[in-house]
């Protein structure tokens, strides 16, 4: 039996095993740096399986690393197991809250951390019973959702040594995902003034004033940046009443733009813009710095090689009943939202399949070469340290959008386990490929010296920004 029946064979065998864990994530959300139960489940089994883990990566209490095996290559597979807030959903068709307000998986990453899980763990049966030399790698990473876990992972040099990583999402097309995405950086300002009765003119100094100037004035930049770039912004906290001049107040900002050399152009106007603020109310401010991200390079050779599995492997088949689900979670996205999904994707409803995709696509519009995803990943953090290649399956109705209450629902039913499970078989033979095939891995190295310019990584993080966690820092 070759290598991949012995990987494909190891992963129809725990077919079983692996739902249940992903169903098992799913029942129990957690908020990011905060998935104790995910992180401790994923990183257990892979430490049963003969792996070494070394826990709290990062300072961060939730991530780890797991490794098995010697010597190069070193190949990394990415794993995510954060929820969302504010989306609690049961496996219905209908609105229905598991707790009101609760966590829900309205990303899938239940089914991305589990998915890698399965992959790590085919690989190191084939490459043990082969006698295959090389270093597979589990990364544990939380707090995908807020931009924070390999952002943090990366400052401290844990991808470093990788020769290649792969990782994927659960969405709706079987595609690889080729396009880039934006650099960001999250922000919080903190404004200071003098508090005094809001009818005692020229006695205090207004930060929500501050605030506000500063938030007119970023609205102004708007028109004077680059199409492509984005600045959202909220006030979090403006003052308590309108007679009390607010001696304090907040506001958080993201910056994106599609390389990170423009996010920090734009971040340092958006800086001045402030000061700008404070200089006309006569207050102060003080920035908080809470992460940044680089834009996601895609490599073409390793990209290659997951379309190659994908095809090999065959779309996942759902069944009627699993159809019939789906269209009761499409029936509650409006039908211009799946208009403009297939508009984004640039095919048919035919080409691509509906409700759920039965397809391997080629490209797929939106996440073909040359396209900008308008939304971030740190993913692209670790694409600028090795070569790193990802892709999607298909683990929800077509216009069902991530971060809803019906992605929920969906990535909780056993159309999330099937995209799921062929996600963790394209990763195995991928990787497979990668430990056994020198050539792969020296072309993938070749692009990315040549993508990234033989530019190294430097961190966007502040050297003083030591964790994430406020406990953990000086």
């Amino acid at each position: 039996m070759n290598m991949e029946k012995k990987a494909l064979n190891y992963l129809d065998k725990n077919t079983n095993i692996l739902t249940s864990l992903a169903k098992d994530i799913w029942d129990h959300p957690q908020d990011g740096l905060e998935e104790t139960y995910a992180s401790k489940l994923i990183s257990d089994k892979l430490e049963e399986a003969g792996f070494s883990v070394k826990r709290d990566v990062g300072y961060m209490p939730t991530a780890f690393l797991a490794s098995w095996g010697v010597k190069r290559p070193i190949i990394g597979i990415l794993g995510e197991y954060d929820a969302l807030p504010g989306i609690s959903q049961k496996v219905s068709s209908k609105k229905e809250a598991v707790i009101e307000g609760g966590f829900g998986h309205g990303c899938g990453h239940n089914l991305l951390g589990v998915g890698s899980l399965g992959a790590a763990l085919a690989v190191k049966e084939v490459m043990e019973k082969n006698k295959i030399k090389g270093t597979i790698r589990y990364y544990g990473c939380p707090a995908e959702e807020t931009l924070v876990g390999k952002v943090f992972m990366a400052k401290y040099g844990v991808f470093d040594d990788l020769d290649g990583a792969i990782t994927w999402h659960p969405m709706y097309a079987n595609t690889v995902w080729n396009s880039s995405s934006l650099a960001m950086n999250s922000f919080k300002f903190n404004f200071h003034g003098v508090s005094a009765h809001a009818s005692d003119l020229g006695v205090g100094r207004s930060a929500f004033d501050a605030a506000i100037l500063t938030d007119i004035g970023i609205n102004y930049l708007r028109d004077n940046i680059m199409p492509e770039a984005r600045i959202h912004g909220v006030i979090t906290n403006g003052g308590l009443q309108p007679n009390i001049l607010p001696p304090y107040a907040q506001s958080w900002y993201y910056v994106r733009a599609p390389h990170r050399d423009q996010v920090k152009e734009i971040y340092q106007r958006v800086l001045d813009i402030a000061k700008g603020a404070t200089l006309m109310t006569g207050t102060t401010f003080d920035v908080e710095f809470i992460v940044g991200c680089y834009d996601y390079l895609a490599n073409d050779i390793i990209g290659e090689v997951i379309l190659e599995k994908l095809n090999k492997i065959g779309p996942p088949k759902f069944t009627n009943k699993e159809k019939s689900f789906a269209k009761e979670l499409k029936s509650k996205v409006s039908p211009d939202i799946v208009k403009d999904t297939l508009k984004t994707y640039g095919l048919t409803r035919e080409a691509i399949g509906e409700p759920l995709s039965e397809k391997i696509v080629y490209e797929l519009g939106g996440f073909a070469k040359g396209d900008l995803i308008n939304k971030s990943t740190e993913v692209g953090d670790v694409s600028y340290i090795t070569p790193t290649a990802q892709f999607t399956t298909c683990c929800m109705p077509l216009g069902v959008g991530v971060h809803t209450w019906q992605a929920v629902a969906s990535c909780g039913s056993t159309i999330g386990f099937k995209g799921m499970m062929l996600a963790a078989k394209t990763m195995a033979l991928t990787v497979l490929d990668l430990m056994v095939k020198p050539k792969i891995l020296r072309a993938a190295f070749a692009e990315f010296k040549k993508i990234t310019d033989r530019k190294r990584y430097i961190s966007p993080l502040p050297k003083s920004l030591i964790s994430p966690i406020k406990k953990f820092d000086n």
